[in-house]
């Protein structure tokens, strides 16, 4: 039984995520929303700088779209089961992400804070002032990042753990990056490691009868 129920998601990374939830949600409650900005964003050195700004790419769609496409040179993969899944993983969480940005409507750093002296920010950086909550890069890159995990071979599952790692990294580096608030990428995390998990687990029930369709 423990067996069958491993296969629908991996323990080195759903632990970590779950961890991550509960982490993250005492920590709003325990401080401000002002006060975790700050002690992200004003914690940085010339390394970092450059780091966050490369490490922040992890969650954008185009580098999302690479890395699913390289997925299907992988010959376990190249069915129709994997390309339907891997749209409604990618896709379904973008939805939702999209459609609460456009009812908050919440602002970003840059235009939250009337005084921006103490944030750090390089001229470099895209300067985003709308649409902050929820955030998109760390919704994607949990999204990506958890369904990758999932179709990890058991033998490689403690990649898993590295996968969180990257995904929290896209978080972390949106913060810093002066983009979004850990709120933001709190929100954006949930929906893209939740949502991903459910269509996943779902769609896994049908993978016997897809897997044989193979995409040329």
């Amino acid at each position: 039984m423990l067996r069958k129920w491993n296969l629908t998601y991996n323990p080195w990374f759903i632990f970590p995520f779950l961890l991550w939830v509960i982490v993250g949600g005492v920590l709003q409650l325990l401080l401000t929303k002002e006060q975790l900005f700050y002690a992200v964003n004003t914690r940085y050195t010339g390394f970092t700088d450059v780091f966050m700004y490369y490490m922040t790419w992890l969650g954008e769609g185009w580098f999302i779209i690479i890395a699913l496409l390289l997925l299907l040179g992988i010959s376990k993969l190249r069915n129709l089961w994997f390309f339907i899944t891997a749209t409604l993983c990618s896709v379904t969480p973008l939805i939702i992400q999209q459609a609460l940005k456009e009812y908050f409507k919440a602002p970003r750093p840059h235009a939250y804070f009337h005084d921006t002296a103490g944030m750090h920010y390089l001229p470099a950086w895209p300067s985003l002032v709308n649409n902050s909550f929820p955030s998109g890069h760390s919704e994607g890159a949990f999204s990506f990042f958890c369904l990758a995990s999932l179709l990890l071979p058991e033998k490689y599952s403690r990649l898993g753990f590295l996968f969180f790692v990257l995904a929290l990294g896209v978080g972390y580096s949106r913060i810093y990056l002066t983009a979004h608030f850990f709120e933001d990428v709190y929100a954006g995390s949930i929906i893209g490691g939740i949502v991903t998990t459910i269509i996943y687990s779902f769609m896994y029930q049908f993978k016997a009868r897809f897997s044989k369709e193979k995409i040329d």
